[in-house]
């Protein structure tokens, strides 16, 4: 934080930065955004795990001579995640298999 925005943030109340009308509600905000900062933190390391266990993955499927790619288990994933999320699960699944292969 710049200390610019430091000394804005510093001069006006909890519910002002986190737009809420109270300070209780802005307390209880703050509180829930930092469970979200640490479920992002949680999320983008799985995502990493993910990443290196596809790595894995692919490398012996390519050196026992196979295809890179999978077709019929990225289907299952799809599935999986639309089935649990609804479409915008579709939408994070092609996400994550473009993470974990790029793009074919």
């Amino acid at each position: 934080m710049s200390s610019t925005t430091a000394a804005t943030a510093a001069a006006t109340g909890p519910a002002e930065r986190t737009g809420a009308r109270t300070d209780e509600a802005a307390a209880l905000i703050g509180g829930a955004r930092e469970r979200i900062d640490t479920l992002d933190d949680r999320i983008i390391g799985l995502v990493q795990e993910r990443m290196a266990v596809s790595a894995v993955i692919q490398e012996a499927r390519i050196t026992s001579g196979g295809r890179r790619v999978n077709l019929s288990r990225e289907t299952a994933v799809l599935g999986h995640y639309r089935d649990a999320l609804g479409k915008p699960g579709t939408a994070l699944a092609m996400t994550l298999l473009e993470l974990c292969r790029g793009r074919v």
